[in-house]
């Protein structure tokens, strides 16, 4: 054996994982298609990342006309961590129940937000969350404070906050994983979107990784690209093919966790279909790669002519006001909070404005991110045609996310902002896709069980997005950390035979 355990991925999931398990002395092997980001020119370079992308893989995947697009994933040491806005949210208690929502009713969770708490209270001190409790209305009950503070508000900002609350909302701090400090001693940008090469970003390897490495049963192995799982006769996962520099490998231990994100966990396990499993492994349901969800979001930007926005990070404030209805009825619309600082080369790079109108709208915005929850359809799915990745994506509720959207612009008005634009994110823009393996008690209609084990390899575990049955409508990075912590702790409990 060349493990006691394989994970395939080192994001949230994965490094989180391997953190929860080190203590336990098994040998753990992490296998990434990517490698470790290193500081570059282009770190803090808007232009190289937003309009050039440097960063992100030449890579295309397949609409559901067949056209193909670029998807907007990265590959490294720590996934999409590495660039994400660092927003560190627990889903809120009535995310674990069916919803009715303008669009449609979600399934209810095989858990209830009470199980998933105490991993929760250890996720955030493993992610050494900045964050206040009681300000947000829909803020779920916690064990515990947050480790740190919350990220202090700019001037600007902490004036922005006063406005929304004198027109009726109540805006509450974001909780976040950054070091502010460290993150502007590298740069005077925002961190959203931008690469973490100065450790500045709480992600999956500045924490979750970096705490697995302290012991010496774990390693990573970087540019191994997995292709393939192979099953047995006794359904049993015996062993992963990959693809390195040197040619292909097959490595094998007893235990395999798959952690590749939504889409790529769900492709692998389709393109690992044999003759016992023609249609994929742990897909005797039908439900590899369905229920596919992609949060409805939109950036809102709202500014006043002469007033200007000097803010460097900006995003340190949320509003929930609507998550659980709007005055008016009709079901939850979602979360808002601020995007990470827009400046005139991301606007230029962007949108067709002119670099010196984008520098001029860029100076006086305030920058938000309305975000709603998508539902779960059978119909949304990831699958495979002649090798490619085809994600079909069927956008849901969109009818709740144009009143969220909505209902901001005339709070943004009422607040003293004449000029609110907006603008919704396509499936070029990633935000927060889950759902293609989900989670349930019946093996029939879900993939993995309330612990992350597949109903049909009882050595393989899924521990990242796809098992999310519903996406919420808040950003799911502290969920599926809290979520890999309970699958550790259950194996932890469980033996596998080498």
């Amino acid at each position: 054996m060349d493990a006691d355990v394989i994970i395939i991925g080192s994001g949230m999931g994965g490094a989180t994982l391997a953190a929860a398990l080190a203590p336990s002395g098994r040998r753990i092997l992490i296998l990434e298609r990517g490698a470790y980001l290193t500081p570059s020119p282009q770190d803090r370079d808007a232009k190289a990342i937003f309009a050039d992308g440097v960063f992100r893989p030449r890579e295309t995947w397949l609409d559901g006309q067949g056209r193909r697009f670029e998807p907007g994933n990265y590959y490294n040491v720590g996934g999409n961590s590495k660039f994400y806005g660092a927003v560190l949210l627990r889903y809120r208690e009535a995310d674990f129940a069916p919803i009715a929502h303008p669009g449609g009713k979600t399934v209810g969770w095989p858990i209830a937000y009470a199980d998933l708490e105490p991993e929760y209270q250890a996720a955030e001190a493993l992610y050494a969350v900045r964050g206040v409790k009681d300000q947000d209305p829909t803020e779920p009950p916690h064990s515990g404070d947050y480790p740190f503070a919350p990220v202090p508000h700019e001037t600007d900002i902490a004036d922005l906050r006063a406005r929304l609350e004198r027109v009726g909302l109540t805006p509450s701090s974001l909780p976040l994983g950054v070091d502010v400090d460290r993150w502007l001693a590298a740069g005077q940008t925002t961190w959203d979107a931008y690469p973490d090469t100065c450790g500045g970003k709480m992600d999956a390897e500045t924490c979750g990784l970096a705490s697995a490495l302290q012991h010496p049963n774990v390693s990573v192995k970087t540019g191994c690209r997995v292709t393939r799982l192979v099953a047995g006769e006794n359904d049993q996962i015996e062993a992963v093919v990959c693809e390195t520099a040197k040619g292909p490998e097959t490595l094998r231990a007893p235990l395999i966790v798959l952690a590749a994100g939504a889409v790529q966990t769900a492709a692998l396990l389709l393109a690992s279909a044999n003759d016992n499993c023609p249609t994929g492994l742990a897909n005797r349901s039908d439900q590899v790669g369905r229920n596919f969800m992609n949060h409805n979001c939109s950036a809102v930007l709202a500014l006043h002519p002469f007033r200007r926005n000097r803010a460097v990070y900006q995003k340190t404030l949320m509003i929930n006001d609507f998550y659980c209805g709007s005055p008016g009825g009709n079901g939850p619309l979602g979360n808002i909070q601020m995007l990470g600082k827009i400046t005139g080369p991301i606007l230029a790079a962007t949108t067709p404005m002119p670099r010196f109108v984008a520098n001029m709208v860029a100076a006086r915005s305030f920058d938000f991110y309305a975000m709603s929850e998508d539902l779960p359809r059978p119909d949304s799915r990831v699958t495979l045609k002649n090798g490619q990745i085809c994600l079909d994506w069927k956008r849901s509720n969109w009818e709740a996310h144009l009143r969220l959207v909505a209902e901001l612009k005339r709070a943004l008005r009422k607040a003293g902002y004449p000029i609110v634009l907006s603008k919704a994110f396509d499936r070029r823009t990633p935000s927060h896709q889950c759902g293609t393996a989900r989670m349930g008690t019946d093996p029939t209609t879900s993939v993995v069980d309330a612990f992350c084990r597949s109903h049909d390899h009882s050595n393989l575990f899924i521990v990242d997005a796809s098992v999310l049955p519903t996406s919420a409508a808040v950003n799911p990075a502290l969920t599926i950390a809290a979520l890999a912590l309970r699958a550790g702790r259950h194996i932890s409990l469980t033996e596998f035979a080498a």
